[in-house]
């Protein structure tokens, strides 16, 4: 009994810890007190102003920004680590362990190793840094999460699935795309995601790769609102509105998955 309360009281003050801060950020979304812990009462003007009035015209580009630079690396990078984790599952099993090793060191890496090593690659190669270069670097850390998502979902596969597929008259291009992606489907979406979120988080990478020709991420423009002295109040709705946009986006994923199980 005793054991019980005490791992759901750990439990419960794990979650606290997590999520109090969070919880925080909402409800004071819905006042229009400039900082941070003074209630004035209940108001929607601060997503008024996000949402309507587009008064922070450079918080809104920067919101762009963002999203453009996390949709297209996560797009290529779920390509790119869906072809790379076909490739290693198909190599020998020495070889795959070894490539699955090399694939791993990105991603225990510490971000500033990455973000220093970019930013030399690209100002050797004498490549103008702005909205490319932190979109090829946000793929190259990206790539290696969504390998390690997709490779167990290949392990877990039927081999013969494929093999039958080809006995039968498929083409390679064909049994892969009929076969092999439908299993491979959750892996990706999950692998989509996780690049999607590491993208919108990064900060280290990007400020190293961003260059200065006034490009801004979120990442970046918290960085420079902080250093000026505070941060803008309009960032409580958007950081309220983005946390539940991905806690919806997961429960109809899980939903989804349930479902398919069933």
């Amino acid at each position: 009994m005793m054991k019980r309360i005490f791992a759901g009281s750990y439990l419960g003050l794990l979650l606290v810890m997590l999520y109090a801060p969070i919880l925080i950020i909402i409800i004071f979304s819905f006042t229009e007190a400039k900082v941070l812990g003074n209630w004035t009462g209940f108001s929607l003007k601060l997503y008024r102003s996000l949402l309507v009035t587009g008064v922070h015209h450079s918080l809104a580009s920067a919101l762009w920004n963002t999203l453009i630079i996390g949709l297209i690396a996560a797009f290529v990078s779920m390509l790119l680590g869906t072809m790379a984790a076909i490739g290693i599952f198909n190599l020998r099993p020495r070889a795959r362990k070894a490539v699955h090793l090399v694939n791993s060191i990105p991603v225990l890496n510490p971000d500033i190793i990455t973000a220093i090593s970019l930013f030399l690659l690209f100002v050797s190669l004498g490549i103008s840094q702005g909205m490319t270069t932190v979109i090829l670097a946000h793929i190259s850390f990206c790539t290696p999460y969504v390998v390690l998502s997709v490779l167990p979902r290949l392990i877990r596969m039927n081999e013969n699935l494929y093999e039958a597929a080809l006995d039968l008259g498929a083409t390679p291009f064909q049994a892969l795309r009929k076969i092999m992606l439908p299993e491979l489907k959750p892996g990706m979406i999950s692998g989509f995601i996780l690049a999607f979120t590491l993208s919108i988080d990064d900060f280290v990478v990007t400020l190293f790769t961003i260059g200065n020709q006034g490009l801004e991420t979120l990442s970046t423009y918290i960085y420079a609102d902080a250093r000026k002295g505070g941060l803008t109040p309009e960032l409580r709705p958007l950081s309220a509105i983005i946390f539940i946009s991905v806690l919806l986006m997961l429960l109809v994923i899980n939903r989804r998955a349930a479902k398919n199980k069933s």
